[in-house]
């Protein structure tokens, strides 16, 4: 079972109990960020966000049919009132509370069933390589990003070829693509740049990321990098878990050599996951 899977287990069994991301995250063994950060790749929303639609949508059917008041309704949600109970309710699907258990339907109702995986997203993905890589040195460009949206990155790294060979001898090196200091909405930093050694002095409007050693799952994409995020989304939802491997605290990236063409966008790209 998948890190999504098992969280949206968790959900469902305790739907109507309150939840917070530090009981979730416990019982799903996973870090906050690493959590949300799956659960975004299946479902664009994250944890919480989704915790809300499910009870939303238990609610209307609870309202549809006809049996409870809206008051015991809106408090087994884990609402605090009937107001802000129907605030929620109709921020969410746009219609009163009383209009659905008037009408005694969900017909027009977008309802939030419990999460089935993308198995459209699921892709071929060879086995990882695993490896011991020493800490090493990146300076570049970097901005703050989303799982639930990566359209900053590209320009990123727009900006960043443009001011690349302010590294000197390091734009020879390999490039990198890091993420790191991600919380548990599905935040996260996110680097553009070259391997530097120490020599190398960071330029204005740049920074430094000091990667440490760590123990790392290596996956491959060949191919367009914009099918990555398929590969990325296998390699969370289900490479990772099939192999056992639990991902660790320390920042992942895509590391970018000669085998890629950044010209054409087609390559190998290689993906670099740290594990316990």
């Amino acid at each position: 079972m998948s890190l999504a899977e098992r969280l949206a287990w968790q959900i469902e069994r305790q739907l109507h109990d309150p939840l917070s991301i530090g009981l979730l995250s416990e019982r799903c063994a996973a870090s906050p960020y690493h959590m949300a950060r799956v659960f975004r790749s299946v479902t664009g929303l994250s944890p919480m966000t989704y915790v809300r639609a499910r009870r939303l949508t238990e609610a209307a059917k609870r309202l549809a049919n006809g049996k409870d008041d809206i008051l015991t309704v809106a408090l087994d949600a884990q609402f605090s009132s009937h107001e802000a109970f129907t605030r929620a309710f109709a921020a969410y699907f746009g219609v009163l509370p009383r209009s659905v258990r008037r009408a005694r339907s969900t017909a027009d109702l977008e309802l939030m069933e419990p999460l089935k995986m993308k198995k459209d997203l699921i892709v071929d993905v060879a086995k990882p390589e695993i490896r011991e890589r020493d800490g090493f040195r990146v300076i570049g460009m970097s901005k703050q990003a989303s799982v639930e949206t990566t359209s900053t990155i590209p320009p990123l790294w727009q900006a960043f070829a443009a001011r690349h060979t302010e590294l000197g001898d390091a734009i020879h090196n390999p490039s990198y693509g890091v993420s790191w200091n991600g919380d548990e909405h599905g935040n996260f930093k996110y680097m553009a740049g070259h391997e530097a050694g120490p020599d190398i002095a960071v330029p204005d409007g740049m920074e430094e990321m000091l990667i440490p050693k760590a123990r790392y799952a290596v996956f491959t994409h060949d191919g367009h990098i914009s099918d990555i995020p398929k590969t990325i989304y296998t390699i969370w939802n289900k490479a990772l878990p099939d192999e056992g491997l639990e991902p660790a605290e320390t920042p992942d990236f895509e590391l970018y050599d000669q085998r890629f063409d950044a010209a054409t966008g087609r390559g190998t790209v290689e993906i670099w996951i740290p594990v316990q």
